[in-house]
């Protein structure tokens, strides 16, 4: 039973902020101040103890103040590194420390144009990779601001939503079934109340908590009944509380270890492959640039001048920018996702999105509209049609055209009052439009019964002695009050229920006719499950109604609440409300979208059969006649059963969260990368089983959002299409960035080798490499990393997990521009050096190799599109940087300085055109054979080339395509 405080006097000494006179406002275990404990006191002491009125909650000032004193309601994180420090850490690799070794051995020797250039280029790469670590660190950061719990507090007799960060010792919180419980808080009402302990006490049950007072001081810690603590989450019922600690005075905060998932985030799955794969490349090119030292040495150049070639081939040959490459990549996609209503929780969930093969998601509100209009009322046997728009008062309710008589306008105010009894939301008005504060189907509800003459804002249900929250198993809610002025309001407690028809009545024994209750008719069941299903036929949602007088007082259960099943059970049936949901327009087209990506759409909701099979196949989900499986006949198959059947079945309605995990465990098992949405409590399990859960922004509980990989915070299936494209599109944004930076670098080694095999004389100095490295690795493939997504990217199946990033599509255009670029920088050189000497040579080598590679970053773009088929206007940063850089280059041939100082000659025009069509041919020839490529996959039954397809495995999702998919 409810047990409300009333208004209590605020202690002068405590409206100061300072929690010493209260027993300990940061310690709920009691103080050297006072040694009693929060749970031996009222729950009116303990509010005036904390220096609030549970009426009105504390002001605005005075939770400023006490913010102050008390500090933020969270755990300081992990230190980070410091900017130095994390400057300092783009010199700790061993390339760039033989570098700097080499920068000043230059200068002893007295080459100190090569010694100071050396050391600028180092200070250069040092500065850009710190800025793009710390750009992506600042970015993870604001992002995780964002997907921060909230709480619901009282301030100023106002119940305000809050970051959980910002509440105070003495805020008069909120809560419900779903919330997490944002601080440690003395009850001071409790209503069917029940929390889950695990995190803190190792209790796994929920345990029943009530407001009344504990006397034993000394009671350990699960035992205290009356109060809640940070970390735990509601199950069940709803409360107010006084908040007594917060932060590190909680009882979570004194046991930091459970709290390491508040530090930075790890690296994702995939920056440790790109980590691993950058030390290989490392050491093999260490390898390389000391056997290459050798035969110059062996064919007697000058050992100093060969060493400086040597280290800074290894640095240009080295891909050290990998991991910050991904994590820039990474981090760009993230930004891309919060602007399109999708929050990342997890870097890790990043990559996982793109290579989803299967989205199990919930009906209302996700691939609906949740803007629930009711259209049918079913009362007394009889049908009625409700006109009007969703929320407006403005409509009538209908009997075949016609208003109803005055006895059927009675009973369809008898219904609204049973809708009413039970709601929690209201309705308001903004200028000219309705809305809901609440739930969208108690808004519905309210709407109808105002069309047909029905307030509720007049109407007094009397006292509110319980309640029963809608839990997803009984598929009901119900609330028990006692008086008011409708029906029932002659003293005896009352109870309204509102559920899922086919369960409701079963639990009805009588019906509500015209002169009040009565037995049913033969046959009046059925009619009433036919209505139903009539209802639910046309893609209505349909809520059951029905009532009951309960003797005062209320039967109580084991935790002193009123027994739920005692209290519904004989139950008077009351009538029938159906309601329209329409499919989001846009949902049509995502689900269109997953079926060209290869990605299988299930529907799992609570609702009626029909209603799910009408919808799902306005969506084209699934077609006529397809199989819906239910909750009862999930309960039927074992789980090697339904793993056996999960890929038949593409809808499951009256469905429990039990049943979403059996359904998410049974396609893992058969191989596939589930995503899984969830709003609830209960759907917890389901999220955390799942590869990647999304919880609901807007209507998902705190406990399911802090479950979750992802948010979607406008609780749109579209939205999370757009998360599985942003994905794809960031992996192949990488994939594209490293093939770049791999052929660049497979060209310069390939020229050095080819010359010093042959004998020629170097085409390339040390400091021509180490600008090489920094013009065409660095700026241009931070470019890359943050294309914009492809638009063909949806088109293609989804990838395999598993696959390598260098298999055949990725190894043959990376070798081809390698040989292709080392080919026309050496015949430039060989062309120079014929004509003016080898200096001469040099410079043309040199200014080829980087406009090849710049020129090359354009088809980098994509693996699929040719560059006369790209947009070149998403992405003008890349052409300003490759434009940019070509004239730079061109601009250190016009001035002395440069030229001695990067030690080339002056280019004339003519010159300068050959240079650029020997640059060119690179591009022009991997285009080419771009094209033609595609071209040979444009046949049905071919995967586009260069995509990691999903391996086939015996028994496994991925071995054959799903029905109405192209084939793979």
């Amino acid at each position: 039973m409810t047990t409300p405080v009333s208004a209590v006097p605020v202690p002068a000494a405590a409206t100061d902020g300072n929690a010493a006179n209260a027993p300990n406002a940061a310690d709920t275990g009691g103080s050297a101040a006072s040694p009693t404990p929060w749970h031996t006191l009222t729950a009116a002491q303990a509010a005036a103890a904390a220096g609030v009125d549970p009426a009105a909650g504390l002001s605005e000032a005075e939770a400023l103040k006490r913010l102050e004193a008390n500090g933020r309601n969270d755990f300081p994180e992990p230190p980070r590194p410091s900017r130095l420090r994390m400057f300092l850490s783009q010199f700790r690799s061993l390339v760039i420390g033989l570098l700097i070794a080499a920068g000043l051995v230059s200068g002893a020797m007295g080459e100190w144009i090569d010694a100071i250039v050396i050391l600028a280029i180092v200070l250069i790469n040092g500065v850009m990779g710190y800025l793009q670590e710390y750009h992506a660190e600042q970015s993870i950061a604001s992002l995780r601001k964002m997907t921060a719990p909230m709480a619901k507090a009282k301030r100023g007799g106002k119940i305000r939503n809050l970051p959980a960060g910002e509440l105070v010792p003495g805020d008069v919180i909120q809560f419900e079934a779903g919330d997490l419980v944002p601080a440690d808080a003395r009850l001071i009402m409790a209503s069917g109340l029940r929390c889950l302990e695990s995190a803190l006490t190792g209790e796994s049950d929920a345990v029943a908590k009530s407001a009344d007072l504990l006397s034993a001081a000394d009671a350990p810690l699960g035992d205290r009944e009356n109060l809640i603590f940070m970390g735990t989450s509601v199950a069940v019922g709803e409360g107010e509380a006084v908040v007594v600690a917060t932060g590190p005075a909680t009882e979570l905060g004194r046991i930091a270890g459970l709290l390491e998932s508040a530090g930075a985030d790890s690296a994702t799955p995939l920056q440790k492959r790109m980590d691993a794969l950058g030390k290989s490349l490392v050491w093999i090119c260490l390898g390389l640039v000391a056997a290459l030292f050798g035969l110059g040495l062996w064919r007697g150049r000058d050992p100093f001048e060969q060493f400086l070639t040597a280290v800074s081939l290894a640095v240009a040959a080295a891909p050290e920018g990998l991991p910050a490459v991904v994590t820039v990549a990474l981090a760009l996609g993230v930004q891309r996702m919060a602007r399109r209503k999708a929050l990342v929780r997890r870097l890790p969930s990043v990559e996982t999105m793109g290579s989803a093969t299967v989205i199990c998601t919930d009906k209302t509100g996700t691939l609906t509209a949740g803007e629930m209009t009711v259209r049918e009322l079913f009362v007394d046997g009889e049908s009625f049609s409700v006109a009007g728009g969703a929320l407006e008062p403005v409509g009538a309710v209908l009997r075949g055209g016609a208003a109803p008589d005055v006895n059927q306008s009675e009973q369809i105010r008898f219904l609204a009052a049973v809708h009413a009894a039970t709601a929690t939301a209201n309705l308001y008005r903004e200028g000219d439009i309705w809305k809901v504060a609440g739930d969208p189907t108690e808004g519905a509800l309210l709407a109808v019964g105002r069309k047909a003459g029905f307030n509720a804002e007049t109407h007094s249900h009397g006292e509110r002695l319980h309640a029963f929250p809608f839990d997803s198993d009984r598929k009901r809610a119900s609330v028990i009050h006692l008086g008011g002025n409708g029906a029932g309001g002659d003293g005896r407690a009352r109870l309204s229920v509102n559920g899922a028809p086919d369960l409701l009545i079963a639990l009805c024994t009588r019906v509500h006719g015209r002169n009040g209750p009565r037995d049913f008719l033969p046959g009046e069941r059925d009619a009433v499950l036919a209505a139903n299903a009539a209802m639910a036929a046309k893609g209505l949602r349909v809520i059951g109604s029905g009532y009951r007088f309960l003797e005062t007082p209320l039967p109580a259960g084991e935790s002193g609440a009123p027994d739920m099943q005692a209290a519904e059970r004989d139950l008077v049936f009351t009538g029938l409300a159906g309601m329209q949901d329409p499919p989001r327009p846009e949902a049509r087209v995502a689900v269109a979208e997953c079926k060209d990506a290869g990605i299988r759409v299930v529907m799992i909701t609570g609702d009626h059969p029909a209603t799910a099979s009408a919808i799902a196949r306005d969506l084209l989900i699934s077609g006529d006649g397809a199989e819906v499986l239910t909750g009862p006949g999930l309960d039927a198959l074992s789980q090697p059963d339904l793993e056996a059947k999960v890929e038949r079945v593409s809808v499951y309605a009256r469905v429990s969260a039990a049943h979403k995990l059996r359904i998410v465990q049974a396609w893992k098992t058969r191989g596939a990368i589930v995503a899984m949405t969830g709003d609830g409590v209960n759907d917890a399990p389901a999220l955390k089983g799942a590869d990647i859960g999304v919880a609901m922004g807007r209507s998902g509980t705190e406990v399911a959002k802090q479950a979750s990989d992802m948010i979607l915070a406008d609780d749109n299936f579209a939205t999370m299409v757009a998360a599985v494209e942003e994905g794809r599109g960031i992996y192949q944004n990488i994939r594209n960035t490293l093939q770049f930076l791999l052929a660049g670098n497979a060209g310069e080694l390939l020229v050095m080798t080819v010359a010093i095999v042959v004998g020629w004389d170097s085409p390339l100095l040390a400091i021509h490499l180490l600008w090489i490295n920094l013009v065409t690795d660095g700026l241009p493939a931070l470019c890359l990393a943050s294309e914009p997504i492809d638009r063909d990217v949806m088109k293609r199946p989804p990838r395999d997990q598993r696959a390598l990033l260098s298999d055949r599509g990725f190894l043959f255009p990376l070798l081809l521009t390698g040989f292709l670029t080392a080919t026309v920088t050496l015949i430039a050189f060989r062309m120079g050096a014929a004509a003016v000497g080898t200096d001469g040579g040099r410079s043309l080598a040199f200014t080829t190799l980087v406009l090849a590679e710049l020129f090359r970053s354009f088809g980098a773009r994509s693996e699929t599109r040719p560059v006369w088929r790209m947009d070149w206007t998403v992405n003008l940063k890349l052409v300003s940087v490759v434009v940019g850089s070509i004239a730079l280059q061109f601009l250190i041939h016009q001035i002395p300085v440069l030229e001695r100082i990067l030690k080339v000659r002056p280019l004339g025009f003519a010159e300068g055109l050959m240079v650029v069509g020997l640059a060119l041919i690179p591009l022009a020839v991997t285009e080419i054979a771009k094209a033609v490529r595609m071209a040979g996959f444009k046949r049905p039954g071919r995967p586009s080339p260069g995509i990691p397809v999903p391996r086939k495995a015996s028994g496994n999702v991925l071995q054959r395509p799903y029905a109405g998919h192209p084939k793979r």
